[in-house]
């Protein structure tokens, strides 16, 4: 077994010449990484270069503008305060003509000075201006329009006069109790209708529950407030005391 053995690692030559290969492989992988890693390099100095450039580029475009913009407003506000100034140096130029000229300066009155009274008109004229053709016609129109207008307001006096005036009212809604729950509701709505006033008027009814079977008549009216008085309207109401206990206001409105 020994001289087999040694017989085949004596033909074998893979693993006496195994240091080759490896050379071989060394010396390829060396050769694949230099010519492999400038290009890498070269790709990577584009790719980045490129985008910081690009956004470089954007950042001073985005300033120049944003400069043309306020240099152009700051051109108009210079125009506008150029004319605003031409405008009031105009103004000021006007002022001090007017303050110098001659015709503005007050002519101070001359002492001692002799009026002359006006000539006197001929004769003729005056004769002619005592001749007034038109004169009796205007005075007759004028008192005609006089009498017009005092006829006129006279009218307009009785009119305002005859209108009547704003009537105030109110509506008012009662509550009639009754003292049991055997007195006649009916009878009872009956008097409380019965009771006329000049300024009252009577509307609907109904009859509410108030408890252990009594009833109360709640009733709506409306009064005249300069005719009618809500003390005058209860005390008229309590009057029949066979059927009527109390009254009371449950709602009172300005209409």
């Amino acid at each position: 077994m020994k001289k087999m053995a040694a017989t085949y690692m004596s033909t074998d030559k893979v693993w006496l010449d195994k240091f080759k290969y490896d050379d071989a492989e060394r010396q390829f992988y060396e050769h694949q990484s230099k010519t492999i890693a400038p290009q890498h390099n070269q790709q990577e100095e584009s790719t980045g270069s490129t985008p910081s450039n690009s956004g470089d580029n954007s950042e001073l475009l985005s300033r120049v503008a944003s400069l043309e913009q306020e240099n152009q407003s700051l051109h108009k506000v210079v125009k506008d305060l150029q004319s605003a100034i031409a405008k009031l140096e105009n103004r000021v130029t006007i002022l001090e003509k007017s303050a110098t000229s001659p015709a503005a300066k007050p002519t101070a009155p001359v002492a001692n000075a002799k009026v002359t009274p006006p000539a006197a008109a001929p004769k003729e004229e005056e004769d002619d201006d005592d001749i007034d053709l038109f004169g009796s016609d205007d005075e007759e129109e004028d008192a005609e329009a006089a009498r017009i207008k005092e006829e006129r307001l006279r009218q307009y006096a009785e009119k305002k006069s005859k209108k009547p005036g704003l009537i105030a009212k109110s509506s008012i809604l009662l509550d009639v109790k009754p003292w049991d729950d055997e007195t006649d509701m009916t009878k009872m709505e009956e008097c409380v209708r019965s009771v006329q006033m000049d300024g009252l008027l009577w509307g609907s009814s109904k009859l509410v529950p108030v408890g252990y079977g009594i009833k109360k008549l709640q009733i709506q009216c409306v009064v005249e407030d300069d005719k009618v008085g809500t003390d005058i309207l209860e005390e008229e109401i309590t009057k029949f005391e066979d059927y009527v206990q109390s009254v009371d206001i449950a709602a009172f409105n300005k209409i």
